[in-house]
């Protein structure tokens, strides 16, 4: 019988656009047989009184028992926000022990304008992941929508264009999410097969 595999789709989210990949990237992740996505967030720093979420803050043991995992940030000043990166400076226990080692990873994040430092914020939250010796992926250029997307989406990991007041994203920045996610869940499930098989 085949375990069941889960895949951590770690966000914050300041206006609900990243919020909303995170989702597609886990509709993505529970495409893929045996594998379940769990949506979490990290707790802000920033009182936001304007957007509220109904995914639990995340844990510490949960990342360590996940099987792979995705993280979202918005675009803070070409970075991803404090939030996330406070998350990220309290991993050092993870760290040590290995915790994360050889698991497989990618980020997707949300901008407000076409050139407000997408790239550089994906670049940003990769470095903690490969400090864990994660296996860090993006999406390839066989994916159709990357040749022809405007509203977003890059070989570091699916992204959006986010305007405060409007609601849904692009179908071709939902597709690449979508393919982000499923790629994670394949990736995840063929590392823990050769695990298994190996014992």
């Amino acid at each position: 019988m085949t375990r069941s595999i889960n895949i951590i789709v770690l966000y914050h989210s300041r206006h609900g656009t990243t919020q909303q990949l995170a989702r597609h990237i886990a509709r993505g992740v529970e495409s893929v047989e045996s594998c379940q996505a769990s949506l979490r967030t990290v707790a802000d720093i920033v009182p936001n009184d304007d957007y509220s979420t109904t995914s639990p803050v995340i844990e510490l043991p949960e990342l360590k028992q996940c099987d792979g995992l995705a993280i979202g940030s918005p675009v803070w000043f070409g970075n991803m926000s404090a939030a996330m990166k406070h998350f990220w400076d309290q991993t050092t226990s993870l760290w040590i022990a290995g915790d994360l080692i050889d698991k497989p990873a990618c980020v997707f994040t949300s901008s407000s304008s076409p050139h407000g430092g997408q790239e550089t914020t994906q670049h940003s939250m990769m470095l903690p992941l490969l400090h864990h010796g994660m296996m860090v992926m993006g999406i390839p250029y066989s994916e159709p929508s990357l040749h022809t997307s405007f509203k977003g989406g890059t070989p570091y990991g699916a992204s959006s264009i986010s305007k405060q007041g409007h609601s849904g994203l692009d179908k071709q920045v939902t597709e690449l999410a979508f393919a982000q996610g499923q790629r994670l869940a394949k990736t995840a499930l063929a590392l823990s097969s050769l695990h298994t098989s190996s014992n």
